[in-house]
């Protein structure tokens, strides 16, 4: 990937950090500046994709009735129907209800 040179200020306080850093790791100040831009950003994407998200739930809370119906109340039904064919097995079977 090509890269593009950019001038970024600094106050001295932060580019004497900058560089004891980069001298710790024994890399450049640029490789710092490149992996804490990239760092950022995408801690900044994932913040936005989380709030797209809890904002997703806020206007249509979980649970809520759609096009397709209520989903807990077919759920509801669906688990009284299976509960009902098990029990009607085990009576065919002779079997007693605990």
């Amino acid at each position: 990937m090509a890269r593009q040179e950019t001038m970024v200020q600094l106050t001295e306080e932060l580019r004497r950090a900058l560089d004891q850093e980069a001298s710790l790791r024994g890399v450049s100040r640029s490789a710092i500046i490149r992996e804490a831009v990239t760092q950022y950003l995408a801690s900044s994407k994932q913040a936005s994709i989380a709030e797209a998200i809890v904002e997703g739930y806020r206007r249509i809370p979980p649970g809520t009735p759609d096009e397709w119906g209520d989903l807990a109340a077919q759920v509801d039904a669906a688990t009284d129907e299976t509960l009902q064919r098990l029990r009607a097995e085990e009576r065919a079977r002779g079997l007693e209800p605990w």
